[in-house]
């Protein structure tokens, strides 16, 4: 996926060659180990916490410069090979190329006129990378041993990836020389820019990412040190925080779930040359296809020779995409905001509230999401939101009042409010939350964080977009309810 990325390469054996101890070196990655296994920190210690894991990183990575595997030449001198390899495996590679697309980084671009709907590319499995092809690897008999690689799939894709890359007559080479040699999520971002995240709501999942990836790896340094299964793996006089960190940014940015080869369940894949295509709005167009044993996609709308051909890569926000895939989507339909909203334990109306949310099946405590599309709110939050400003005469009359069960099921359903009284309420509850939320992203003199951040500025326009839709429909509720009681009178 292209547009992931932008590439910094690298030669092979830039920089000179640490001299360690494996002494030092492991008591560093012991060190590193149980700071990242330590009890959650306190809220508001998780920067303090970062800062500490970070240092004991650059420490590692200091001591490793020049220790991992890098391919010579430029990303792109490699796409000629995997083209071919491509072919010669059995895939379709007849109606596009490999091209440059600028910032979007690089994708597939038409050959030919290809019409939506049309089947434009299949990669049989032989050419994938899967949980079960590291399982008749070299890494087999430690996955056969191990609980952490057999519970997650794309730590076993990362390792698979790292020991091939390091098998010169590996059949994957020329896919894994394709790949880029770093990427632009935030496992490879400085200190600075992590900082410029706080206050926001990925900042969280940003932190974590770095103490999970960080903790991994110090337990499989260990492991491929002491296991004595891990002795053949080309891992174990090499093995490098660098080396891992792109492979698990690799799998990160690529994996894909696909059936097992009987179809009886799903495993993680990596897909070769698919994974080249950028993302747009639209729906899923790629599927597998059991009978030829094969990933096949077809094109998500008409495409002219030499246009750049995208696919669909889910529903995911721009802080998810920020996060896991290194890029934001200007034009995301499926961007959206976390809001976490829930009922007071100690409000005197509560046991009432939660009862009418059990029945509805949501919870008196849930994280729910502030959409950029229309309607900004889920069914759900409306539901959630027409109970949580429920008068305790609404409350009894959905739980004990005629019809009370047909009620329940009409509280996501816009056309059915409970008053417009509560209607009102909701809706002016929701814009001073909206509003507080949107303090928390604020500017300096010092950081024009719009510019190095876009994903703030698009949760930003959620905000604001709820703001306004909660305010005319505040308007529109009162203008209605002022008209019916003219009537009254």
């Amino acid at each position: 996926m292209g547009k992931k990325s932008r590439v910094k390469t690298q030669k092979s054996g830039s920089g000179g060659t640490a001299v360690v101890s494996p002494k030092e070196m492991m008591n560093l990655i012991s060190e590193l180990l149980q700071k990242c296994s330590s009890a959650a920190p306190s809220s508001g210690k998780e920067w303090e916490e970062y800062i500490q894991i970070r240092g004991l990183v650059e420490r590692i990575r200091k001591k490793q410069k020049g220790m991992s595997i890098m391919f010579e030449g430029n990303r792109e001198d490699h796409f000629p090979d995997l083209m071919s390899w491509a072919k010669e495996n059995g895939a379709s590679c007849d109606c596009f190329t490999v091209a440059n697309f600028g910032t979007e980084g690089y994708g597939l671009r038409a050959t030919r006129d290809i019409k939506a709907e049309e089947l434009f590319l299949w990669i049989p499995r032989k050419m994938l990378m899967t949980v079960e092809s590291a399982q008749n690897s070299v890494l087999g008999p430690l996955y056969s041993q191990d609980r952490i690689l057999q519970a997650m799939g794309n730590v076993t894709l990362a390792l698979h990836l790292l020991c091939e890359r390091a098998n010169p007559a590996s059949f994957w080479l020329p896919y894994i020389r394709s790949l880029p040699q770093e990427y632009d999520i935030p496992l490879y971002y400085q200190q600075e820019d992590v900082q410029l995240l706080l206050g926001t709501q990925a900042v969280q999942d940003v932190l974590s990412q770095y103490k999970n990836t960080a903790r991994q790896y110090a337990y499989f340094y260990k492991l491929v040190q002491t296991h004595p299964t891990a002795s053949k793996l080309p891992l174990k006089d090499g093995f490098t925080f660098d080396d891992y960190r792109w492979a698990v940014s690799s799998v990160m940015t690529r994996q894909n779930q696909i059936p097992t080869e009987d179809g009886s369940r799903v495993t993680l894949a990596l897909i070769p040359l698919w994974d080249m295509c950028n993302h747009t709005n639209g729906l899923i167009t790629t599927g597998y296809n059991l009978e030829d044993d094969r990933c096949e996609c077809v094109a998500l709308q008409d495409y002219k020779k030499n246009e750049q051909i995208y696919i669909f890569y889910g529903t995911r926000s721009n802080a998810e995409f920020v996060i896991h895939n290194g890029f934001f989507f200007q034009d995301n339909s499926h961007d959206r905001v976390k809001i976490k909203l829930g009922v007071s334990k100690s409000e005197r109306l509560y046991a009432m509230k939660a009862e009418v949310l059990a029945r509805a099946g949501i919870p008196a405590s849930y994280v729910f999401a502030l959409h950029c599309n229309e309607p900004p709110i889920s069914a759900q939050l409306l539901a959630f939101l027409r109970v949580f400003c429920m008068t305790e005469d609404e409350l009894k009359d959905y739980l004990l009042g005629d019809r009370a069960i047909n009620k329940i099921f009409t509280l996501g359903n816009s056309e059915f409010p409970v008053s417009w009284e509560n209607e009102i309420k909701l809706w002016t509850f929701l814009e001073t939350r909206a509003a507080l939320l949107l303090k928390t992203y604020k500017t300096t003199s010092e950081v024009s964080w719009l510019e190095f951040c876009p994903v703030k500025m698009c949760l930003m326009k959620i905000i604001l977009k709820v703001l306004h839709v909660s305010e005319a429909k505040i308007f529109a509720l009162k203008s209605l309810l002022c008209k019916q009681n003219l009537r009254g009178h």
